[in-house]
């Protein structure tokens, strides 16, 4: 279902005129407005979930499938080295559009553009026995 409020539900059923370069009837990827990258773009699902917990286990498969697909077009025909494919839940992550997206941006070798917002973190030492009652808690059944 479309929520009438949110954005990304307007750009993703065509209300709001983008830059797509790829639309089906589950999807459309467009490129963003503000790009980190020359062909940084979006994966927007037509209706609306609000985070990773909420989308369709089905339909989050096929934005993967389709986020490789676009992936690999683009590095053919950008040129590019690598990519990011960034998708971030709570705003605690840095999510600030509260509708499920998929930022897929490209990498390119010897570019200024490109040092910056490159996801990265700072790796943390972790106690042998913190590590292992983590590991205990997250076992999947």
């Amino acid at each position: 279902m479309k929520e009438d409020n949110c954005i990304f539900c307007k750009l993703a059923n065509g209300d709001i005129p983008t830059n797509s370069i790829y639309e089906d009837e589950d999807f459309n990827v467009i490129l963003d407005a503000s790009p980190a990258t020359k062909g940084h773009a979006l994966i927007l699902p037509k209706k609306h979930y609000k985070d990773v917990y909420s989308i369709d286990s089905e339909l989050l498969g096929k934005a993967a499938i389709l986020a490789q697909k676009i992936i690999k077009e683009e590095k053919v025909k950008l040129g590019c080295q690598g990519y990011n494919i960034v998708q971030n839940n709570g705003e605690v992550a840095g999510q600030t559009v509260f509708h499920f997206h998929m930022h897929l941006i490209p990498r390119y070798e010897n570019q200024e553009e490109d040092t910056t917002g490159v996801v990265d973190w700072e790796q943390r030492k972790v106690d042998p026995e913190e590590m292992k009652n983590i590991c205990e808690k997250m076992k999947l059944n």
